[in-house]
């Protein structure tokens, strides 16, 4: 059963909560985080730690600590599974996304999520009866 106030968020969503380079979306971020029952996956993680060495620079002894927070920061960390890959094919399949956003779109579903809140995705979508996508900067 879904519960209304655990959102999916994003790697997108998690990046800006931790760079500076736009308070504007920082602050939108960890507000989101902060009021919500968050979740997140092993994927977004994988993401953020992508992102922040090779756009940002940052060194690995310092993302593995903004990793940490990731993960206390938020109620839930999913750990994707084959069921979680399988379910992201059809996703992709059906929608027409790509693998990756069709795995967090998974993630999100199979942890009963409302909301999904990214950047990357259309605002508004619904995915499956089940799950809206969300901009929050819209």
């Amino acid at each position: 059963m879904q519960d209304s106030r655990r959102i999916f968020i994003d790697s997108n969503i998690m990046i800006y909560a931790y760079s500076g380079t736009e308070k504007n979306k920082q602050q939108i971020s960890r507000k989101l985080i902060k009021e919500n029952h968050t979740v997140i996956s092993t994927q977004v993680l994988q993401e953020i730690a992508n992102t922040l060495s090779r756009k940002f620079k940052i060194a690995y002894s310092s993302i593995e600590q903004i990793l940490h927070e990731c993960i206390l920061d938020n109620d839930i960390l999913h750990l994707n599974r084959q069921d979680t890959i399988f379910k992201a094919c059809n996703i992709a399949c059906q929608y027409q996304f790509s693998f990756y956003d069709s795995l967090i779109i998974a993630a999100a579903l199979e942890t009963n999520c409302r909301y999904l809140y990214s950047e990357d995705l259309q605002h508004k979508q619904i995915i499956e009866g089940l799950l809206t996508i969300i901009n929050p900067y819209n």
